[in-house]
């Protein structure tokens, strides 16, 4: 069983999830950034500019990997060329962190541009903890796995989502990355109380917090129905939210995910200085 309490390195501190467009203003000044997130797919290459910049950052800031493809939740094997490629990548550049998401991308030969749902069963517990198991084995260091934005939940499930993903936790010994604005856009989507989803999940394994703008919607009957965007701001409730669960988890690395929609470097700074005002508001 592995240490979940050496997942990450990360400082407790804001991060950014690190975009080309914003590289000269990064380098030339920081603000209350402290560190960075890639997506790993988009750094799986041989060479050119990407890896350049990307080894001229990890020499000023640490860096988080987050994958987005592996579909950890789904039927098929982990695909063993995608395991290989992140592989090199975490082995030359050592991030300070690696996560993943609960959900699955794959269905046969076929990729799904999207992070899709998964019953929360037995089955599907065992099938997610052999897949964080061999994942961990071949990055030869323990994960954090986020929580999902959800838009509908499956009949057939018989864990509640926080108790589910503690349980892969004790079983895999992987930390979790909890995502506040999933909290909140599937409290809302699905009808229960964020706080008591803060106040259910296993706070202790929290290597990550993350941060995200989402779009509001109606669904057929006329219901709000919020979709985990990434192209906006931050919305106040989830601010409120944060400082919710940073009461309860104290300090955390606390990353700002702008991916839709991107602004100028500025606005995204102003973030993560509205991340690093939380931060200090709670005790050491």
């Amino acid at each position: 069983m592995r240490d979940a309490a050496s997942q990450t390195h990360l400082p407790a501190a804001p991060g950014i999830g690190y975009k080309p467009q914003h590289f000269t203003a990064i380098m030339q000044d920081t603000g209350r950034v402290a560190w960075l997130e890639i997506h790993a797919e988009n750094y799986m290459g041989d060479g050119g500019r990407p890896l350049a910049q990307l080894r001229h950052l990890a020499e000023k800031f640490p860096i988080s990997v987050h994958g987005v493809g592996l579909s950890i939740g789904g039927e098929a094997p982990l695909d063993p060329d995608h395991l290989a490629r992140l592989k090199h990548l975490v082995g030359w550049l050592n991030p300070a962190s690696f996560s993943e998401h609960l959900a699955w991308s794959t269905h046969d030969s076929h990729f799904y541009n999207d992070l899709l749902p998964l019953p929360y069963t037995d089955a599907s517990l065992q099938r997610i903890c052999d897949h964080i198991d061999q994942l961990q084995d071949t990055i030869a260091r323990p994960m954090l796995l986020e929580n999902p934005s959800s838009y509908l939940a499956f009949a057939e499930s018989t864990w509640s989502e926080p108790d589910f993903l503690a349980e892969i936790a004790r079983r895999t010994g992987c930390g979790l990355l909890l995502d506040v604005n999933n909290v909140f856009v599937s409290a809302t989507n699905l009808g229960f109380s964020p706080q008591g989803y803060i106040d259910a999940f296993a706070l202790a394994h929290v290597g990550e917090i993350h941060l995200g703008g989402h779009d509001t919607d109606a669904d057929e009957h006329g219901r709000p129905l919020l979709i985990d965007s990434h192209g906006r701001e931050i919305a106040n409730p989830v601010w409120a939210l944060l400082d919710y669960t940073l009461a309860r988890s104290g300090p955390r690395p606390v990353l700002v995910e702008w991916d839709n929609d991107v602004p100028d470097w500025p606005v995204l700074e102003a973030e993560a200085a509205r991340a690093a005002a939380a931060l200090e508001r709670i005790p050491a």
